[in-house]
């Protein structure tokens, strides 16, 4: 009998759980009867009474299991664990406010069985619901990571995908400590169709996602799979040599062959500020760099265990 196994973070979703297990439940009775499932929840340090629910649905379910983490370590811990825990044939990641409409499990299921996929994606066609802002510099960054990487992340792009077990083997191999997950689906390549969707607004509570996280995310990204900042520092430090260079050349002939003295300290305040700041710019680049390599050469696990049911 084939096994699918169902990873789903949780980070305070007291509200969200009760109704995505109904409806999650709702749409795995669509399966064929030879198909085995289990539910994996990953509690990533929740302070609400998410763990509480899952233990309450465990009682009723023995189909769902639970990882308990000893504090928040964020959702591609959260993302991780559950592929390592999870011992189904196909393996399938969804997030517990319903953005993730269960609706389409049998269609990827399908894609990946009948059409000879290796995973399936989704996306969504609409950032309806969004803020205009947020929309704006959501689509700038991948047009912007598109350009440094080598391989293409889609616009749009969920964390919800369906895999085979040679697809989820592949990215559990890939053992860094600072991971992004959609980067990580895209580099392990693999024969992928993708499912459009409209955007659909969470069915409780709040998103976690505020605008300086995402920024924080879209940077982690930025530097776990491109090294195209720190060519463009390098750039732009051999620019501003060029420059220097003719403009001392320029000064040199104003004053010896001109007699035109060298004048403005306010202009040469703005240029020593200018250059200063570029120069602090590229050490940003760099010291992020190193950051992470500080990082991933410590070794420290990508998240700790404190509760879970799983063997």
């Amino acid at each position: 009998m084939e096994k699918i196994s169902i990873i789903v973070p949780c980070f305070n979703e007291e509200k969200a759980l009760p109704l995505f297990y109904e409806e999650l439940d709702k749409n795995i009775k669509k399966f064929p009867n030879n198909i085995n499932f289990e539910i994996i929840f990953v509690n990533d340090g929740s302070n609400d009474d998410t763990l509480k629910i899952i233990k309450d649905l465990l009682t009723k379910d023995n189909r769902i299991k639970y990882i308990s983490f000893s504090r928040n370590f964020g959702k591609e811990a959260a993302i991780y664990a559950g592929l390592e825990n999870a011992s189904g044939d196909y393996v399938t990641l969804m997030d517990a406010d319903l953005q993730d409409p269960p609706s389409l499990l049998l269609q990827m299921y399908e894609a990946i069985t009948k059409e000879n996929y290796d995973a399936v994606g989704t996306k969504r066609v609409t950032r309806k619901g969004e803020p205009i802002i947020r929309s704006f510099f959501a689509r700038l960054f991948y047009k912007i990571i598109n350009k440094m990487t080598s391989f293409e992340m889609v616009d749009g792009a969920r964390d919800y995908v369906f895999m085979n077990r040679q697809v989820v083997n592949s990215i559990i191999s890939l053992k860094e400590y600072n991971r992004y997950s959609k980067g990580l689906f895209s580099f392990v390549g693999f024969n992928v169709k993708w499912i459009e969707y409209e955007n659909i607004k969470r069915v409780a509570g709040e998103t976690k996602w505020s605008f300086w996280k995402l920024t924080k995310y879209a940077l982690e990204a930025i530097t776990a799979f491109s090294t195209a900042p720190l060519t463009f520092a390098s750039l732009i430090g051999l620019l501003f040599c060029i420059v220097s260079f003719l403009l001392i050349i320029a000064i040199i002939f104003k004053t010896l062959i001109l007699g035109d003295p060298t004048s403005g300290w306010p202009s040469l305040v703005c240029i020593i500020f200018m250059v200063s700041g570029i120069q602090l710019f590229s050490l940003g680049i760099i010291g992020q760099y190193l950051s992470k390599t500080y990082l991933e050469i410590k070794k420290r696990p990508v998240y700790i265990i404190k509760d879970t049911n799983i063997e």
